[in-house]
């Protein structure tokens, strides 16, 4: 029975502890992978530590090394956010292992003397199992309630880090320093040396005080994350009063502009009359200057828009990135100037920065469509890409989405072989239902 025990705590129990730590290391990271990996993990990390005989503290550190590979190399993982899921991984495993080492050494006494060979065998399945359930449900608290965006706080990782790895060093101190491999317990069925009230009670400290650093980091990230996006908003406000204003400036222009053409007509009439056709010819060359100043490269029918669409896309043209628009929207509109900016500045935001990282030899364009159906606003930006994977889950992106459903609208992203699709829909608020339907 002796040699299915120690094979049961040394392969089946290792392997178990490695299959459920890379599950829930993917987990925190929120990456997916075939389960066959994770099997394959769990025998290769068996088989490094009982090939090299590892145990104890130099066990678990080769587990985290481990992790913290394969969250770098095959999940592409911060180092730091690798490195800190994976200790926390570790720690709770180590923890829950701990709990039930000081609850066995209280009940053990009470029991061992009537059949040491059958309780202590108990102990040893019961422990392993109970430790694991434990360890379950500890990862599963972590992760609906403390675990949070991997990306959204870097700044803290190392704060939190560190904390952690001190946890996890005072509790495997305590294990190998109290139980170890040998446990004397004197005639009155207490540990030599310590006492397990103690020693449980420091461990049940141990994980909540992990329980609140997760939490706490994931309270920073938060933090971190709206002060970004916040700081994000303030500047695409400060853009678009930039707009507004410079809308309102050629409006004012078109304003004199109309009211001085009366006048303007009359003198080239007067000059051509007089057979003054060079001066009048120099007089309408200062008119299309003049003109020039307050026509729009893109007519979308909405002053803003224009001057946004205007901006966006010269920096686009500037890039050497062909640029087309058809996009014609109806003003005024019950979709606010801020709500238009914030969409398709992002949008053209991330398309320049899409063309701008194809090869130069590959066409780069951006395509910006949209017409009016009904209630309904349909727009659809296309543009070149690279073709590599790119994140969906950026802050512009999630500006975009907000902006999108505040008007109970959709937004949908797509790839085709070199080309980058954001189709978003719209729904015109009740108050815009008088504005004639548009279309391209």
């Amino acid at each position: 029975m002796i040699e299915w025990l120690d094979f049961f705590s040394i392969y089946v129990m290792t392997s178990l502890e490695m299959l459920m730590g890379i599950w829930f290391f993917t987990e925190f990271l929120q990456k997916k992978c075939n389960s066959i990996y994770k099997i394959l993990f769990a025998v290769f990390g068996m088989t490094v530590l009982v090939i090299f005989n590892l145990q104890g503290i130099w066990a678990f550190l080769v587990f985290i090394l481990l992790l913290i590979v394969a969250g770098k190399l095959f999940y592409r993982a911060d180092f730091l956010s690798a490195a800190l899921y994976a200790v926390v991984t570790v720690e709770i495993m180590n923890l829950c292992f701990g709990l039930f080492n000081s609850l066995s050494y209280i009940l053990c006494p009470m029991v061992f003397e009537k059949n040491p060979r059958i309780y202590g065998f108990i102990f040893e399945w019961a422990g392993n199992i109970f430790s694991l359930i434990l360890a379950v449900l500890c990862y599963r608290v972590i992760q609906q309630c403390c675990a949070c965006d991997e990306t959204a706080c870097q700044k803290c990782v190392f704060m939190i880090l560190m904390p952690v790895l001190l946890i996890f060093l005072a509790s495997e101190y305590i294990n190998e320093n109290v139980y170890g491999n040998t446990v004397t317990i004197e005639k009155e069925g207490m540990l030599f040396g310590a006492s397990p009230y103690q020693m449980l009670l420091m461990q049940a400290l141990g994980v909540a005080s992990l329980f609140c650093i997760m939490f706490s980091y994931k309270k920073l990230a938060e933090s971190f994350k709206r002060e970004k996006e916040a700081e994000l908003l303030e500047m695409q406000a400060h853009s678009l009063q930039q707009y507004v204003e410079e809308a309102k400036l050629r409006y004012e222009k078109t304003k004199s502009f109309r009211h001085d053409i009366k006048n303007h007509i009359t003198v080239v009439k007067e000059l051509l009359e007089n057979q003054k056709m060079q001066a009048a010819l120099q007089y309408v060359d200062g008119m299309e200057e003049l003109t020039a100043d307050i026509s729009f490269p893109v007519s979308t029918n909405h002053p803003v828009l224009d001057i946004l669409l205007g901006n966006k896309l010269g920096i686009a043209e500037e890039n050497q990135i062909e640029v087309q628009c058809s996009l014609v929207v109806p003003y005024p509109c019950g979709i606010s100037d801020i709500d238009f900016c914030i969409i398709l500045g992002n949008a053209l935001d991330n398309a320049i920065s899409a063309c701008d990282r194809v090869s130069s030899d590959k066409q780069k364009y951006i395509h910006v469509a949209g017409k009016v159906q009904g209630d309904f606003l349909l727009m659809e930006i296309e543009n070149s890409y690279s073709g590599r994977r790119m994140s969906q889950r950026g802050t512009g992106l999630a500006n975009i989405r907000a902006s999108v459903e505040k008007y109970q609208g959709a937004m949908e992203i797509r790839t085709e072989g070199e080309k980058f699709v954001l189709s978003i829909l719209i729904i015109i608020p009740q108050q815009s239902t008088s504005i004639p339907q548009q279309v391209r």
